[in-house]
């Protein structure tokens, strides 16, 4: 990890300590998270085998939280650069285990997983790095599914925020993607926009879902 990204990481996981304490602000999390999480609860009851199961820049553990509750999965992660974040992760769940962790270097031995997934947190990612680790941590046969902003334009503040924490964030179109996803070695099973009410569709994110190719086998180590 290079100097300029260490200090990024820094940066956010400042800013996110410091944005915590808003984050499960109902409305907020109605509005903006919740929609894309309800498509990743869904997309894991209906994969089987997915029992080991990370989300990767968790927040506050809303969604790690949920798949703990509302899944198969038997064991599940939470992993957030923040410290602030993942201490009112701590106060929601015992169950899942929090990790303090960054997207490009997982806290998790090679095919140690079944499913990563991230909602609304890959634009402050390395991306390419991010993927490459997912495809790393996953079992063969294992599933990737990420939930990022993509709007139709550029955002006009994003040159502002990128200088000041040195890093994105980066919104990358539905084409591109699909090709970050397979310069990491995954094969495309699908790509949709998330499905919200009328009055939020100005919050435009989609999901791409991959699987690492091969079968899926039982010596995970972690």
């Amino acid at each position: 990890m290079t100097e300029r990204q260490q200090q990024g990481n820094r940066t956010l996981s400042r800013f996110w300590s410091f944005f915590a304490p808003a984050y499960d602000f109902r409305y907020l999390q109605r509005w903006i998270y919740v929609p894309a999480q309800d498509e990743m609860i869904a997309l894991l009851n209906t994969t089987e085998s997915l029992t080991v199961v990370a989300d990767i820049g968790c927040g506050t553990g809303i969604l790690a939280d949920r798949i703990e509750h509302e899944t198969q999965a038997t064991e599940v992660y939470g992993v957030d650069l923040s410290t602030g974040m993942l201490t009112q992760a701590r106060a929601r769940s015992a169950q899942v285990n929090w990790l303090t962790g960054s997207a490009n270097r997982l806290p998790f031995h090679d095919g140690a997983l079944d499913a990563v997934v991230t909602t609304t947190a890959f634009q402050f990612f390395d991306q390419p790095a991010a993927l490459g680790e997912f495809h790393r941590v996953l079992a063969p046969g294992g599933l990737a599914a990420v939930a990022a902003l993509s709007p139709p334009q550029r955002l006009p503040l994003r040159g502002l925020v990128a200088s000041r924490v040195n890093i994105g964030p980066h919104h990358p179109r539905p084409t591109e993607m699909q090709t970050l996803f397979e310069d990491a070695g995954f094969t495309i099973r699908e790509q949709h926009r998330v499905h919200r009410p009328t009055w939020t569709r100005f919050f435009t994110d989609v999901i791409t879902v991959g699987s690492k190719p091969g079968t899926p086998h039982d010596d995970k180590g972690r």
